[in-house]
């Protein structure tokens, strides 16, 4: 499996891309509100991803261990989560998070062009790319110190999470 991952995260990265800038193509057509709140939701998937990319670095097996001695549910899930970490921490981190900052700035634009054509356009890109910038780094580094400090609770509530949908 790690053999051929960089392979894997490639393409997979790709067609997600690919994915992502048709669905931000589309919402482009829709009302500012909607596309403003797209924005907002596609920041926090990105944060959230890289909460639990960090936190499965960082997570203690002998917790999780002890949760799946005891048969508690998604403990199984979350070892195997912590047990292939690298692949867990590229896939959230750098696929996932970095699409989302890729599409959110994507969209950014779109609602720069629905809002200000012909108005200040150069101002207000820089002013809402800006402040998407400054919102998906300072909650990407909030969650890297929430991941860390909690990391174990976190992969252990991913892990039950993805039992859910076995």
């Amino acid at each position: 499996m790690q053999k051929y991952w960089t392979l894997k995260v490639f393409f997979l990265t790709f067609f997600l891309a690919i994915i992502f800038s048709l669905l931000a193509n589309f919402l482009g057509e829709f009302n500012n509100i909607i596309l403003l709140v797209c924005i907002f939701s596609i920041i926090l998937i990105g944060i959230i991803f890289d909460l639990i990319g960090t936190a499965v670095l960082s997570c203690d097996l002998k917790v999780l261990h002890s949760r799946a001695s005891q048969k508690l549910k998604g403990a199984k899930k979350a070892i195997k989560l912590a047990k292939n970490a690298s692949m867990v921490a590229s896939f959230c981190n750098d696929v996932i998070g970095d699409i989302c900052g890729i599409i959110s700035g994507s969209l950014v634009t779109v609602l720069v062009v629905n809002l200000f054509i012909n108005n200040n356009l150069s101002f207000w890109n820089v002013i809402l790319a800006s402040l998407v910038s400054s919102l998906t780094v300072g909650g990407k580094a909030l969650g890297k110190r929430i991941a860390i400090k909690h990391s174990t609770d976190i992969i252990y509530t991913v892990g039950k999470i993805l039992a859910i949908f076995e």
